[in-house]
């Protein structure tokens, strides 16, 4: 469910604005993004796992949180996020 250290410096070197930055809020995105489409992958075989869904709606409303301050602060930077992502709104 949680995603290997390999696969989050991947992310974190994907989508960092400058060297050596892990806190952008596209980074933790980035981040979060792959954690929800894990749990979501869990769920299609334990769809009973009501703790981990609580975990999930957490991500998902974090995630929710960092989108809406980029936005806020730099509607072009929004859009290219959520394209390259592949999110929806």
């Amino acid at each position: 469910m949680s995603i290997t250290a390999e696969r989050k410096q991947a992310l974190i070197q994907e989508y960092a604005t400058k060297a050596g930055d892990t806190g952008s809020p596209e980074v933790q995105v980035a981040i979060l993004t792959e954690r929800i489409s894990n749990l979501t992958g869990h769920f299609k075989s334990h769809a009973k796992d009501n703790h981990s869904r609580r975990g999930l709606l957490k991500l998902v409303s974090q995630r929710r949180q960092l989108l809406d301050y980029v936005k806020k602060n730099d509607d072009a930077r929004y859009r290219k996020l959520i394209e390259r992502l592949g999110i929806r709104r």
